[in-house]
């Protein structure tokens, strides 16, 4: 999703919401055709500042047009609230479609399901650049052991703390979730004004590092075929581990069980949390609020002390649609656009982070705030099920909804994590 400017809103709002917006239906059929002239089209994200991002791109299509005479290409930038009903279209209406689309990474197993995208192996294996790929931006773009496109850039969260809060207490950052969840009732105890960590019931991507930190899955599978585990024991203990971070001793229900990822950031920049989960694409807000000059940032400690809970990959790939009838310029498009060169040069206008992991401890090398990011990314991310199910998991709020039910007191969580199973499974089993 979308990991603006130093990634603020954007990725926030590709990666929470992409994963509700995959299409439906297509004719499923490919043009067959590889012009070697003409014009391509692409569409990508409109991010909240487009400038700086349309310079980069600009270059890169400099470069396409050079090395290929007699070809030219046009790019729409398209609003990611309305990409859902575009791209639905795209697919079913190849006259129509672009060459080469921008998209969410969650999106992916439904795209392919729905026969947009094309398969692009060969070519990404035979990609040298391909090779430094980290392996979970890679598994986003990957389907069934095929590739459907190039990653563009990756976003992760971490742990915002307030320094001034922290100096005045005399506290150190947490090392693990038990200190977390000490460390923020302390807070609360001693500044009853503060949450001690900002959370929220309908904060799916900030929630899950719990589970996953716990040993939990969402669920288990491959090749398109997945089951729930969301009620495993392990998964349990992580819901668990989130849930009791809501109450009046840190954040109280009442307030925070509705709450999204940008709600917790944005109580943390307006001061009144002394600790977030945040992304990296959330700097330019916290920067903009009242903490400026009186925070930092670690990763989110996992269970055993100096460990790192495993965080949640977002980002956006790039692909070329099935229906192409440049198949071999379009494929060269996209990797030029997901380029090394060109995901340095988008980090410098944008913030973005690289996919590469060389190119990403280079950026990081030049901007210090990056670190706790990419140890985070270092110390292993995971991902969604590569499920078209999960759109409709994600939309339907199925984890938010079991959050909730537990923080509010109306189940248990035992009760909760199983009526979630359930939804889940329907929803695998939905999407065969």
């Amino acid at each position: 999703m979308k990991l603006a400017p130093r990634l603020a809103l954007l990725l926030a709002a590709a990666v929470v919401t992409a994963t509700a917006c995959a299409p439906q239906t297509s004719d499923d059929s490919s043009s067959g055709k590889d012009e070697k002239s003409g014009t391509l089209r692409v569409w990508l994200f409109q991010e909240v500042n487009n400038k700086p991002k349309e310079k980069v791109v600009d270059a890169v299509l400099a470069g396409f047009e050079k090395a290929h005479e007699d070809t030219e290409v046009t790019v729409e930038y398209i609003p990611v609230e309305t990409r859902a009903q575009r791209i639905k279209a795209a697919f079913n209406d190849p006259a129509s479609a672009p060459d080469v689309i921008e998209y969410g990474n969650t999106d992916t197993a439904g795209y392919v399901k729905d026969g947009g995208l094309l398969d692009v192996t060969e070519e990404f294996a035979a990609w040298d650049e391909a090779k430094d790929t980290d392996a979970t931006a890679r598994q986003s773009v990957t389907v069934d052991g095929k590739v459907y496109g190039a990653p563009y850039f990756v976003g992760v969260r971490a742990l915002y703390y307030r320094t001034d809060v922290f100096d005045e207490l005399g506290l150190k950052p947490p090392k693990s979730m038990d200190e977390l969840a000490a460390t923020a009732k302390r807070i609360r105890a001693e500044k009853p004004d503060l949450y001690g960590i900002a959370v929220g019931g309908a904060y799916t991507y900030g929630a899950i590092p719990f589970i996953w930190a716990n040993g939990g899955e969402l669920a288990t599978g491959k090749g398109g075929s997945y089951a729930s585990a969301i009620d495993s024991a392990a998964a349990r203990e992580g819901i668990e581990a989130y849930t009791s971070l809501f109450g009046d001793d840190n954040c109280p229900a009442a307030k925070c069980a509705g709450m999204g990822g940008n709600d917790t950031v944005t109580a943390f920049a307006s001061g009144k949390a002394a600790m977030a989960i945040g992304g990296d694409f959330s700097h330019q807000a916290v920067e903009a609020g009242e903490v400026k000059g009186a925070y930092a940032v670690v990763p989110l400690p996992g269970v055993e002390p100096g460990s790192i809970a495993p965080a949640f990959a977002g980002g956006n790939n790039i692909g070329v649609l099935r229906s192409t009838s440049h198949r071999t310029l379009a494929v060269d498009l996209m990797k030029r656009l997901a380029s090394k060169e060109a995901q340095g040069d988008l980090f410098g206008a944008m913030g973005f982070l690289p996919t590469f992991t060389d190119v990403r401890q280079r950026v990081a090398a030049e901007e210090p705030f990056l670190k706790p990011f990419v140890d985070t990314l270092a110390a292993g991310t995971k991902f969604v099920p590569a499920s078209a199910a999960w759109a409709t998991i994600d939309s339907s709020q199925v984890l938010p909804t079991m959050f909730q039910e537990v923080v509010s007191g109306k189940k248990d969580v035992g009760a909760a994590a199983g009526d979630a199973a359930k939804k889940m499974d329907d929803a695998f089993g939905s999407a065969g």
